[in-house]
């Protein structure tokens, strides 16, 4: 079977730092960070920062009816589809071209808006006494009929915006909906981009969402130890730094509009970029049961440069993942000085989630889209409150300022506890 060309001709984007992606970039260049300090007394440090979306654009045609169902859409999902509303909104005609079997939709929800139980609250209180000692079931029952959202479990379920989108864009064809942790925005990514390259679909579009900024998931989070204590204000995500000390949450969506060559020469498309190929690989240790291992993406690197044929001097620059965890961190870019053999001083590498907080699924598909942009520019932007990186990883090209790049190929890299990882390489035209 002969495999087709991968282009990306849109992108959307709705995150702290921007509505779309013309604001999301113009905020990136001037090194603006969406995260903010909500004070809150009684609350620990690491409560009261995040990053959170301010505003986000809804298309002006939904239909009455599937306006109505939006009110299942939880915060998160409403995030991921305005993105994907932004990236197929300048093809929206030609798309009607295409055989809804021959549109693939692959949506990554790893999303925490309704984790928890903050909806039973009011219906709560008012079954109990003040002590919270004593509780009344039919109280409990009476209150929860007035004072308890009907649709709070739809609300909850992962894969409300796919069946939503799939309906509103009649994405028929090949299609899933993935609920984890990183990297399964890029594993959603993936997905889309083999199925044009396999021939069972000539467009797809693939989402990443995720709102990590509610109270319960805040204080997981902090269980695992993998939350920034915040000692330094909104500049304590720090990733690559020698005093990173774990990441600040954020919420948002991102989209990417794939389709085939020949679509795009049918449609006369804008091609921003060609996927050049992917890698996609588990690597752990045998005693360990959390965490990240020693070189968390190593052999996702060897098996993307085996397939793609591409060397470390072909890329402009490297986007890692940058949880800004200590082990995370260090485990990140041993991998990436592996890969990179003598070429470690000549590559720019930034990190990108001291712009928009840690957004999950949505960062890692938010990432790609900055990179294409970025390199377009030729600027690779800064990393956000670095500093100084630790004497090991001295010799590599980070830094606080933005820098200049060549060439037109770059790699994104994203990886979850336990060492799965999913990376990619792009070319920008």
């Amino acid at each position: 079977m002969t495999e087709r060309k991968v282009y990306i001709i849109g992108t959307g984007l709705t995150t702290p730092i921007g509505k779309n992606v013309s604001e999301n970039m113009d905020n990136l260049m001037a090194m603006k960070t969406g995260i903010k300090h909500y004070p809150a007394e009684g609350l620990p440090e690491f409560m009261q920062y995040w990053a959170e979306v301010k505003s986000y654009e809804l298309p002006s045609d939904i239909p009455p009816k599937q306006e109505g169902q939006m009110k299942f859409l939880n915060r998160g999902a409403m995030l991921g589809f305005t993105s994907s509303c932004e990236a197929v909104a300048r093809y929206r005609d030609k798309i009607l071209d295409v055989h809804p079997g021959r549109r693939a939709l692959y949506i990554a929800s790893g999303d925490f808006t309704k984790v928890g139980y903050d909806f039973m609250y009011p219906a709560l209180k008012d079954s109990t006494d003040r002590s919270w000692q004593n509780f009344n079931q039919e109280k409990l029952n009476s209150s929860a009929l007035n004072k308890v959202n009907p649709f709070y479990l739809l609300e909850s379920l992962h894969n409300n915006l796919f069946s939503f989108l799939s309906a509103f864009l009649e994405f028929m064809g090949p299609n899933t909906s993935l609920a984890s942790l990183s990297p399964n925005g890029g594993n959603a990514f993936e997905l889309a981009y083999r199925s044009i390259k396999q021939g069972k679909a000539d467009i797809a579009l693939a989402v990443g969402y995720g709102n990590w900024i509610t109270e319960i998931p805040v204080y997981e989070l902090e269980g695992l130890g993998i939350l920034s204590g915040c000692k330094a204000g909104i500049s304590s995500y720090r990733p690559f730094d020698r005093s990173r000390d774990g990441f600040i949450p954020g919420e948002g969506g991102a989209a990417v509009f794939l389709v085939s060559e020949d679509i795009s020469k049918q449609w006369g498309a804008n091609v921003l970029g060609k996927i050049t190929g992917f890698g996609n690989c588990v690597d752990f240790q045998q005693n360990q049961r959390f965490g990240v291992p020693d070189q968390v993406i190593r052999q996702n690197l060897l098996s993307l440069m085996n397939e793609t044929g591409c060397a470390a001097e072909d890329l402009a620059c490297i986007i890692p993942h940058g949880s800004g965890t200590l082990k995370g961190d260090r485990s990140e870019l041993r991998s990436i000085m592996n890969f990179m053999g003598n070429n470690k001083s000549d590559i720019p590498i930034c990190g990108l989630k001291p712009y928009t907080g840690h957004m999950g699924a949505a960062s890692d598909i938010a990432e790609i889209i900055f990179g294409i942009h970025a390199v377009k520019k030729g600027t690779v932007p800064a990393t956000l409150n670095f500093r100084e990186s630790e004497k090991e990883f001295s010799g590599l090209r980070i830094s606080d300022a933005s820098q200049p790049c060549k060439g037109n190929h770059f790699l994104s890299n994203s990886y979850g506890v336990g060492g799965q990882s999913s990376s990619v390489i792009a070319e920008v035209v």
